[in-house]
């Protein structure tokens, strides 16, 4: 198959792998030197512009770190020129599939503007990290028409295992979004416990284990804190900076729909201020390391 592929960042470049494992594929990154290195390593071609991308192929997929670097790289915007936008290149025909974790409205829209071109769209945000996209274990929430995810399902498949169509062109976004703003509650959550519980003597591995045990674990306490905390390994592998865009969207849906979050709203406010106080660079698992310094503890052990 042609396959189009835009955007290898953290996520995208071993998601890009595995197609190119199995189709022709066709790839262009804003920085060109990436592009070229990734070319290098897995013999995909690397296009001049986002148009080159969508000539002549049958699915694209864009994962850029938010939908209005989405919109840009169709309307020609995102590196290139008026005319070389990803839309100008499209056939009909073509399916996007849109892996960033971007802005529900947002994907309406572009919907909207492919129909227009008789080009498919889906929104296809993705979870499982490095890692999952390396092994090819991620999990894909699809937005969009049941006749696109169908058509999308076998490709999808080359670097996602669990793949759920969750709903119309925005859901997976919407979807994605709330999902992320668990894991910041989480973070905070026992960020805030864990350091309340080493200062009441109450060692944080020893806490760790009781907690997984019982009902109050999570992802978080079962895994993050375990392996990057504990451990004072601190990887970076999401940043926290896209967290709080994700958060954000996702406080931005709940207005939308009328839905009162103010938990929400608190959490937002306080991942907004870890994002400026510990860099644009910082992992989102380091929001633990204000709560540590906060108390005057380590949780380590």
């Amino acid at each position: 198959m042609e396959v189009g592929f835009i955007g290898l960042g953290a996520i995208g470049r071993p998601i890009a792998k595995r197609l190119a494992e199995q189709h022709r594929l066709t790839v262009w990154n804003r920085t060109v030197e990436s592009a070229q290195a990734f070319a290098d390593e897995t013999g995909a071609t690397v296009a001049a512009s986002p148009r080159e991308v969508g000539t002549g192929a049958e699915v694209v997929f864009t994962c850029l770190p938010n939908s209005p670097e989405v919109e840009a790289v169709l309307e020609g915007g995102g590196g290139g020129t008026n005319g070389d936008g990803l839309a100008d290149g499209l056939e009909p025909g073509a399916l996007v599939i849109d892996l960033t974790s971007g802005i529900p409205s947002s994907s309406k829209r572009i919907a909207e503007d492919l129909a227009a071109k008789q080009v498919a769209y889906l929104d296809a945000p993705v979870s499982g990290g490095t890692s999952g996209a390396e092994a090819g274990t991620l999990t894909v929430m699809v937005g969009g028409s049941e006749e696109a995810f169908t058509r999308a399902l076998p490709i999808l498949q080359v670097f996602g295992k669990r793949i759920e169509h969750v709903g119309p062109v925005g859901a997976g976004h919407a979807l994605k979004a709330v999902h992320n703003s668990l894991i910041a509650l989480h973070l905070f959550g026992l960020g805030e416990a864990l350091t309340a519980l080493a200062k009441a003597g109450v060692a944080p591995r020893k806490a760790l284990d009781v907690i997984n045990a019982s009902n109050g674990r999570s992802f978080v306490s079962e895994r993050l804190i375990p392996e990057r905390v504990l451990t004072r390994e601190w990887p970076r592998t999401f940043r926290l900076a896209l967290l709080d865009k994700d958060v954000g969207i996702a406080r931005d849906l709940m207005a939308d729909v009328g839905v009162e979050a103010p938990v929400l709203g608190l959490v937002s406010e306080l991942l907004h201020q870890a994002a400026l106080t510990l860099g644009d660079e910082a992992d989102h698992v380091e929001v633990l390391r204000i709560h540590e310094r906060r108390a005057g503890v380590e949780l380590s052990g």
